[in-house]
């Protein structure tokens, strides 16, 4: 490994304090380089604040070294006027000597327009420095661009035999939720929801177990509640409805008058290619990356047609001998890894 790529790994160290923050903007590392030693760092602020090059710049005490300094940074810097200004155009003010970049931005107002900039103001500018690694970093930014989509994460718990729930007969002498997993893996969940921008349950899972979909159990935002109802069963006693983030409903009703006020609606045909209808929904809201949480027809449909990216799958030490199954997939294990009593399997969709 040659210095470059020591200097954008730490750049992608330094993105990831960013992770569930930025988006939909992507979460970049920036690092300053000048004689060998590292003169400023910056990472993505949270949507809407400045970007990493802009925070890496603003932290280098002499200013009249950036242009004798280079700059790293794991995606390249964009060209055009959205929240803040261009930061293609502060590096170009700044007059650093080099740029090298992870990997070009498919942005349609970006797209190889940041590089020109810096070459048109006399940056040496290197593209490609970790590529790969710096695609992966960036896969929720990179899916949303690239297939117009977000980032998919299904996520479920399953019993030691393969069973989601137990008998519905069960459930009615106890209508409390099942719990699979321990209290370890249900912290691990809340902190994943912090850093995605959305989280999907269909109606069943609120009507059955009234979840609240937050990140309570970790330090973190809320992700956007979205929620499948086509005919609008969820009332406005369900935890998902109080409003306190904000929730997106997918329905087949179009009667706005049966909308409750302070929740957003939209309406989508239930008939046939649903995830990609909601996938659609999603990418309209400008949302990157969303945990399918259930319930199994809803994880199932994903499944089905093919629209997810991960799965993160809990195996618990309990039994239930029958009951709900677990969906059935075909993925590339990834991660294994004990939990106490749980383990805890990552598929990639290859």
């Amino acid at each position: 490994m040659n210095i470059h790529q020591k200097y954008i790994l730490r750049c992608m160290e330094l993105a990831k304090i960013g992770l569930g923050t930025t988006a939909p903007n992507p979460m970049v590392g920036c690092v300053i380089v000048h004689n060998n030693s590292i003169i400023g760092e910056g990472f993505t602020s949270p949507y809407g604040g400045p970007h990493a090059e802009v925070n890496a710049i603003n932290s280098v005490k002499n200013k009249d070294l950036l242009k004798e300094a280079s700059l790293y940074v794991t995606l390249e810097p964009c060209s055009h006027y959205g929240k803040t200004p261009p930061c293609a155009d502060l590096i170009a003010k700044h007059r650093l000597k080099e740029v090298f970049i992870g990997l070009k931005d498919p942005h349609d107002k970006v797209a190889g327009k940041g590089i020109e900039k810096l070459e048109s103001a006399g940056c040496k500018v290197t593209v490609g420095v970790l590529e790969a690694e710096c695609r992966e970093h960036h896969k929720r930014f990179l899916t949303f661009q690239e297939t117009n989509r977000p980032y998919i994460i299904l996520k479920w718990a399953e019993s030691d035999d393969g069973f989601l729930a137990p008998n519905a007969s069960e459930r009615s002498n106890n209508p409390e939720p099942f719990w699979i997993t321990n209290s370890h893996s249900k912290q691990l969940v809340h902190q994943w929801r912090s850093q995605e921008q959305a989280i999907l349950v269909g109606t069943n899972t609120v009507l059955e177990d009234n979840p609240k979909l937050t990140t309570r159990n970790w330090a973190g935002k809320n992700p956007i509640r979205v929620i499948l109802d086509r005919s609008l069963k969820i009332d406005s006693n369900y935890h998902v409805m109080d409003k306190s983030v904000q929730t997106i409903i997918l329905t087949a009703v179009e009667d706005a008058s049966q909308y409750i006020g302070g929740i957003e609606y939209g309406v989508i045909d239930f008939s046939e290619n649903l995830a990609h209808q909601i996938c659609s929904a999603l990418h309209q809201h400008n949302i990157t990356s969303v945990i399918i949480e259930g319930g199994a027809k809803t994880l199932q449909t994903f499944i089905f047609e093919n629209l997810w990216d991960e799965a993160r799958i809990f195996k618990g030490a309990v039994c239930f001998k029958n009951g709900l199954p677990a969906p059935k997939f075909q993925g590339t294990l990834q991660l294994q890894k004990k939990i106490l009593t749980d383990t805890l399997s990552v598929y990639s969709n290859d």
